[in-house]
């Protein structure tokens, strides 16, 4: 007879992969490896365009990326377009992956209603599934809460998931941005909404959470525009955009300012475009790891230096203020804002 959980491995179960990945991370870097078989891609490397061909390359990129990145990411519709052979292909490289100890995602991009959408939890997360993952991407444009049984199924097997909010594509904008009319939100953006919804899930867990965003990269200082500051979210964000999509180290220190280890760069062509040679995959994406890392360090001690600059500004304001006459009949110390320490 099953005896049932116990609050305890209840709660780290759900905590499970926040942890994993933060692990992760900080042993590897900020860097996931998309793995991501275009057409144009496998004929340059002089593989056959079908299945076949997209498993010989995502092995590679396996190869290459192990003991280098700390995730790689798999883009489903790459392997979905060969139909039964391309899923078999995806299951195959899922497992060798997960045989070499790496942290997997999906990038599928699902959601729907919640009376339909327990089928991808039986495909991505429980004991058996076919394409067993550490983690898939979703839309929550049904409806951030019609992701809540997945999200719960999903943590509930020690799994994660990214919800897109605010993506690396310029079409993306006008919805995201859009001022939501009704609910919990009301009067908030579309994607400060779904942070927000995200965040709940987050709450009381010691350590990064499981439940995680996707931010573009390339959005730049456009962020402040939509309300939601990454330095406050304590899940995981997967940032597309970097290298091929335009994004750069300044754009890593914009839009992350302040964050505190839990951004998770995504790249692929960028690395992808210097194989079939696997050494040279493999200095390609050591080179990548080090700039984004070197970049979102530099975004902490942007924010530690911000930060110093508005204590010393309080300091220097209180002063003086203190020598004025409208503060002559002031007694006792007035007290400024301490300064942040370096974090690195």
């Amino acid at each position: 007879m099953t005896t049932a959980p116990t609050s305890e491995e209840i709660r780290a179960l759900r905590s499970d992969f926040g942890l994993r990945l933060s692990n992760s991370m900080a042993k590897y870097g900020p860097l996931c490896v998309g793995i991501d078989p275009h057409r144009k891609l496998l004929t340059d490397w002089g593989y056959n365009v079908d299945a076949d061909g997209a498993e010989m390359f995502a092995m590679r990129m396996l190869q290459a990326a192990n003991g280098r990145a700390a995730a790689v990411k798999f883009q489903m519709p790459m392997f979905e377009r060969y139909g039964s052979k391309g899923f078999a292909a995806l299951e195959r490289v899922l497992y060798a992956a997960r045989q070499m100890g790496m942290i997997t995602i999906v990038d599928c991009l699902h959601g729907g209603l919640s009376t339909t959408i327990s089928a991808i939890a039986d495909a991505y997360f429980k004991p058996g599934a076919p394409l067993l993952a550490d983690a898939i991407t979703l839309l929550p444009y049904y409806g951030a809460r019609s992701l809540a049984n997945l999200i719960d199924d999903a943590l509930d097997n020690g799994r994660g998931v990214f919800i897109a909010s605010l993506t690396s594509n310029e079409e993306g904008r006008s919805l995201q941005s859009a001022i939501r009319q009704r609910g919990e939100y009301n009067g908030k953006t579309v994607a400060f909404g779904i942070a927000s919804t995200a965040q709940k899930h987050n709450v009381g867990i010691e350590g990064m959470g499981s439940v995680g965003l996707i931010v573009g990269a390339t959005i730049g200082k456009w962020i402040k525009e939509t309300g939601i500051d990454p330095s406050k979210f304590t899940g995981p964000i997967l940032s597309p955009g970097f290298g091929w999509q335009g994004a750069e180290a300044e754009d890593l220190k914009t839009v992350f300012k302040g964050t505190r280890g839990n951004v998770l760069v995504t790249v692929s062509r960028s690395i992808a475009s210097q194989g079939p040679d696997i050494a040279d995959l493999a200095a390609a994406t050591e080179s990548i790891a080090l700039d984004v890392r070197q970049a979102l360090m530099e975004a902490m001690d942007a924010d530690d230096e911000a930060a110093s600059s508005d204590a010393d500004t309080s300091r220097a304001t209180a002063s003086d203020s203190v020598s004025g006459p409208a503060f002559s009949s002031v007694s006792g110390p007035v007290s400024g804002s301490s300064s942040a320490g370096t974090h690195r």
